[in-house]
Parts: structure tokens; C-alpha cells; sequence
């Protein structure tokens, strides 16, 4: 199995991040499940990744990654100028996480949060676990 993107399948700008990898990927790669959801739990305790991670998950092969490195890894497989993104990376990672921690932390409060998870369309339903 290619790339999985854990997410919080509640954030409004979560669920927006999720449609738009799916619009932007160069080639269908990456796989999706909620936090919340029993195959997210399941894998969260497969890869032994903390429970109170406040993060995107980004699963690939047997390593995993969070915050700023799943999101510009994420951003490596899209396609036009978002690829570019990746080479952020060089930026140390604490400077990296201050400002993804800033949106984790003001998500709900700026964009919203929702009573469940979102319901796939017929044509992507395949790619969430």
C-alpha cells in the first residue's frame, strides 16, 4: 500500500486538506482514514504513535511522520508548484512545527469543527481505510 494520511476527520480544515490532496495528487497515492475511526485507532496503535498526537499522521512504509514533515512530505506527490513546497524541509524542524503548531492549535476555532466524520464520494471511497 502506497502513503496513508491520518486525519481528524471532525476539522472542517481537515477535511478541506484531505479534498484538496485528492484534487492536487499527480497519481492516486495516498490512502486516508480519520483519527476517529477504527482503522485510524487500529493503526495509531499498529505504529505505536502517540494518542494525544495533535497532528496529520503521514504513514509510509514502516515509518511515520507528523506535523510540518507529513505536511510537506504530503506535498512532494502533488502535482504544479505545490511539489516545491517539499523543499521546506531544509527549514529546521522546531521552526517548521511553531507554525503548524499555531494552525493545529486555532483549527476549530478559525475554520470550524464538525459533529462526524465526512462521507467519501462514490468515485474516491476506495482510498479511505
Amino acid at each position: 500500500m502506497n502513503g496513508i494520511i491520518l486525519f481528524d476527520g471532525e476539522c472542517n480544515f481537515c477535511d478541506r486538506s484531505v479534498q484538496f490532496i485528492l484534487k492536487k495528487e499527480s497519481e492516486p497515492y495516498y490512502h486516508f482514514s480519520s483519527l476517529q475511526s477504527d482503522a485510524g485507532k487500529e493503526l495509531i496503535k499498529e505504529f505505536g504513535i502517540p494518542k494525544n498526537l495533535d497532528s496529520m499522521i503521514l504513514i509510509e512504509g514502516d515509518t511515520y511522520f507528523t506535523k510540518s514533515s507529513a505536511a510537506l512530505r504530503v506535498c512532494k506527490k502533488l502535482s504544479g508548484y505545490w511539489k516545491l513546497l517539499y523543499g521546506l524541509l531544509i527549514v529546521p524542524k522546531p521552526i517548521r512545527d511553531l507554525f503548524y503548531n499555531i494552525l493545529a492549535k486555532n483549527r476549530y476555532k478559525w475554520f470550524g469543527k464538525k459533529d462526524s466524520c465526512m462521507l467519501p464520494s462514490a468515485e474516491v471511497r476506495n482510498r479511505f481505510l
